[in-house]
């Protein structure tokens, strides 16, 4: 895997922080988990994936080897990485307590989200926020974007 870029390394960051405190005082039951082992249902024996963040509501056991549980993944997209991105995303999906998936570009102010529809399934498109707030309903989280993406390149 190639070594992330500073942007990337901000937003995450950024992300991480922005949310963790959110858990802490909205659903302190919830963690956020930074490069956590996700196990998606395809083909689970041998697929492991590595998001950038991803939310749980499940208490971690110790020597636990991946994440279960999570209901938020958030991976953030960049050049050297976009096929192998959309890959994870698809491969998410198939993740029954996965409510939301966040793509959050690292070389453009823009933010791509699925979200499970009511009867469980996924829409065909993104959601794509490049503007105003992004609003992640599975944890009950907003912020403006822009606010988001304030300390990197991204904002000048």
């Amino acid at each position: 895997m190639a070594r992330a870029r500073p942007t990337h390394g901000l937003l995450q960051s950024e992300l991480t922080r922005q949310i963790g405190s959110h858990l802490r005082e909205h659903r302190p039951e919830c963690d956020v988990v930074s490069n956590p082992g996700i196990v998606p249902q395809l083909m689970s024996a041998h697929n492991c994936r590595v998001p950038d963040l991803a939310v749980t509501c499940s208490p971690l056991e110790p020597g636990q080897l991946a994440l279960s549980g999570a209901v938020l993944i958030i991976e953030i997209l960049s050049p050297s990485n976009e096929g192998e991105t959309w890959t994870n995303v698809w491969a998410y999906t198939s993740i029954a307590s996965v409510q939301e998936i966040l793509v959050l570009h690292s070389t453009k102010l823009a933010a791509e989200l699925l979200r499970r529809t009511s009867d469980g399934a996924w829409p065909a498109r993104t959601t794509t926020v490049t503007t105003g707030t992004l609003r992640l309903e599975s944890i009950d989280f907003q912020m403006p974007l822009a606010d988001l993406c304030a300390r990197t390149p991204l904002a000048r």
